[in-house]
């Protein structure tokens, strides 16, 4: 489960569903991969086959309180107030820190809402999730959803976020401070020798310390597991009998596990740029490289048909001299004139690139950055993306995303790689799926190794038996979450819809085709799910 955004939030009142895809693209988007230098993939590694009959048990033989321990977090009243951005009212929802053990303690988990604005009955509240893991729920409910859905949906639903436990405004999990990221974010991800690979070893080691050290007790309790928990006391708190969900990217997880742990309680959920929960993480690593791949070579083939295109006019030859690029900045970085003296290497670069593949409307935006770079000798529109993905803000301060991006993937899926060695003897495989970005995306791959607390979550295949019909979104050249994994959710859900869109970028609804929103509106308004395996253009 991974994060990104390679442009600015719209501000409140001027978002619309073409600005809304780059907010998006850096929440959603969240890379998969696990809070490495480069945001990692949020699917376990493996095979796309089965899990074993104790993996497929794992959701229901989860330890559980009993009810009468968990009554109080479920009769909890909210008290709503006002909270700064106009139409929006904001509260705090208590949850056990440990569901098994209540008596440990409550985690104050922030929610927002802006209320149905009519005309027409009131369905219900809708939850939205804009992914990661480590999106900001609140953060896009108030940026997009709650202005930007279409109007209808907003009149008929509450439209409801919660940033889930240890994200945003939810007790978030720190690990370094500005300066520790900045250099973290400037290490090199291609190690040439055993020094830079020791390097690298210690920062992913420094960043997991940091983590540990932060919030202990909580990083043992910010699985998806817990935080589909979460989302059910707020369903009730709201007074819904029935939970209606939109989720996107790693938020199609989160609604996947909600759907398996309570299936009756499923209302219309729609799980746009699905994971597939089956796969171990070096698979979900390896797909997401080779989607990465997917989505660059359908914007080198639009580069070489730009006049601005500073990769050359053969589609074939773009990635090679990306490669080449890549390689002079790790030996020569460049400057940015970014006033703490960052330069622009090799690792800044390649995530500013990779921010950029979340939505080929910014494939403008990325032509004009390497043009800089490559000509001009001055880095600073990749660095104003790599930036933007890691929410670094002109100050120099970070958001906790990736933080908690980390987090929360350590602790669903074992890690992919336990030590430097097993990624150096797969780096041929990732260097396959993508020679571009593949040797970088394997070493990410490590962070987990070092990680403080050991995970508990395990790959497993859900299939929320008894749900109402769930709409899964696939897009066919999503770079985050490839196509395949949707495939592979709808056909895990017993009750599941598989809607398809054939185009480029992450996530499909609300991204210009009527297709796709107008069934999609349908099924939220009139609980009307599409045709199973409906495609749009």
């Amino acid at each position: 489960m991974h994060i990104r955004r390679p442009h600015p939030t719209p501000a409140p009142g001027t978002g619309t569903p073409r600005h809304a895809r780059t907010r998006r693209a850096r929440t959603a988007g969240a890379l998969l991969a696990v809070a490495a230098l480069v945001v990692s993939a949020c699917s376990p590694g493996g095979s796309s086959s089965a899990a074993s009959p104790a993996a497929e048990a794992a959701l229901a033989a989860l330890p559980r309180a009993t009810p009468d321990t968990l009554a109080p977090y479920y009769s909890q009243e909210l008290k709503w107030r006002a909270c700064g951005v106009p139409g929006f009212q904001c509260a705090t929802l208590k949850a056990p820190v440990d569901y098994a053990q209540p008596q440990k303690g409550d985690v104050r988990l922030a929610v927002a809402r802006k209320k149905a604005t009519g005309p027409g009955k009131r369905i219900g509240s809708l939850l939205v999730n804009p992914g990661g893991p480590g999106g900001s729920a609140i953060g896009y409910l108030q940026a997009y959803a709650g202005i930007g859905y279409p109007a209808e949906v907003r009149a008929r639903y509450d439209m409801v976020a919660v940033d889930p436990r240890g994200v945003a405004r939810s007790e978030p999990i720190e690990c370094l401070s500005g300066p520790q990221m900045d250099a973290y974010t400037q290490t090199d991800i291609t190690p040439d020798d055993g020094a830079e690979r020791s390097k690298l070893v210690d920062a992913f080691k420094t960043f997991a310390e940091g983590c540990g050290a932060d919030s202990p007790e909580l990083l043992r309790h910010v699985s998806t597991v817990e935080a589909a928990r979460d989302m059910d006391i707020l369903r009730a708190v709201l007074g819904d009998e029935k939970l209606h969900y939109v989720g996107a990217s790693y938020g199609t997880f989160l609604g996947a596990t909600y759907a398996g742990l309570f299936p009756q309680r499923a209302g219309r959920l729609v799980l746009d740029g699905a994971m597939d929960p089956s796969l171990p993480a070096r698979r979900l690593n390896l797909d997401q490289t080779a989607g990465f791949e997917t989505a660059f070579r359908a914007f080198a083939r639009d580069c070489v048909q730009q006049p601005d295109c500073p990769l050359g006019t053969d589609a074939e030859k773009v990635g090679p001299n990306l490669k080449a690029f890549f390689e002079e900045l790790d030996a020569r970085p460049i400057p940015t004139g970014d006033a703490d003296g960052r330069k622009l290497g090799e690792s800044l670069a390649t995530i500013g690139v990779i921010a950029a593949m979340y939505d080929e409307a910014a494939w403008a935006q990325l032509r004009e950055a390497l043009t800089m770079a490559m000509e001009e000798n001055d880095g600073a529109g990749l660095l104003v993306l790599a930036d933007s993905y890691y929410e670094r803000d002109a100050n120099g301060s970070y958001s906790n995303l990736m933080f908690a991006n980390a987090a929360v993937n350590c602790l669903d899926l074992p890690s992919a790689f336990d030590t430097p060695e097993q990624v150096e003897a797969d780096l041929p495989a990732f260097e396959k799926a993508s020679p571009v970005f593949g040797e970088g995306l394997a070493w990410a791959s490590l962070t987990c190794a070092y990680w403080p607390v050991a995970a508990t979550g395990e790959p497993h295949r859900i299939k929320a038996e008894g749900a109402a019909p769930i709409v899964v979104v696939g897009t066919t050249r999503d770079p985050a979450t490839p196509y395949r994994w949707a495939r592979a959710l709808a056909a895990q859900l017993s009750s599941a819809r598989l809607l398809t869109y054939e185009g480029d970028g992450h996530t499909a609804y609300g991204r210009g085709s009527d297709c796709i929103d107008r069934t999609i509106n349908t099924y939220l308004l009139r609980g009307t799910p599409p045709a199973d395996k409906k495609r749009c253009s």
